[in-house]
């Protein structure tokens, strides 16, 4: 790998070498540092392991992210776009089905990126700005998705009081994901996946 003086980066492949714009190698870092977040706290990311990781120096790093807190909002900022992305539901089917194929990738996801899953979750309920922003932005794109007409196709009436339920269920949702990753207890997954698709129809009824 080579790094020239305005921080354009030539890595070495089996047939030869790809120059990367800034652009592209930003990418390419966001990426690494989203992978790196699967397994580590937010805390546990640092410029210094994905420098190493990347093969890259320091300074190149801070060329692209400016500073530490930078560059973690940007990997979180990532992280829940690829979250919303990844539980999105089909645009066909049944609405309780769709539900279901949503909740799986939501389930999955969660379960594949719990580290840096729950130390956004517990940023931003400790208190960090930048992490309480991120995570209601996100919040916001899951649950409003379920009144657009192109989403889960619940039927669910647009009102006060089934958005409330659906922000409560959601939190709910989370937690009950949260606390079976951390320990199972004898629950199955797919008993975990009923509780989750059940339980927001048997509440929008329950306003009706």
């Amino acid at each position: 790998m080579i790094v020239n003086r305005v921080g354009s980066v030539t890595t070495r492949t089996a047939t030869g070498r790809t120059r990367l714009s800034p652009e592209q190698r930003r990418e390419q870092l966001l990426g690494l540092g989203v992978m790196l977040l699967s397994t580590r706290s937010l805390e546990e990311l640092s410029i210094d392991l994905l420098s190493e990781e990347a093969g890259i120096s320091r300074g190149l790093l801070y060329h692209y992210f400016g500073n530490k807190h930078a560059f973690h909002e940007a990997v979180v900022r990532r992280a829940a776009d690829d979250l919303i992305a990844q539980t999105a539901p089909p645009p066909g089917g049944e609405p309780l089905e769709r539900l279901l194929v949503s909740m799986t990738a939501y389930v999955d996801y969660v379960d594949t990126n719990y580290q840096g899953y729950l130390s956004l979750v517990r940023g931003a309920a400790g208190g960090n700005e930048t992490l309480r922003r991120i995570y209601d932005e996100a919040r916001s794109a899951l649950t409003d998705r379920i009144f657009t007409e192109d989403a889960q196709g619940m039927l669910i009436s647009d009102t006060a009081e089934t958005r409330l339920v659906v922000r409560g269920w959601a939190a709910y949702a989370e937690e009950l994901v949260l606390s079976w990753r951390a320990d199972p207890d004898g629950v199955t997954r797919e008993a975990l996946l009923a509780m989750l698709t059940a339980s927001l129809p048997a509440l929008v009824a329950a306003t009706s």
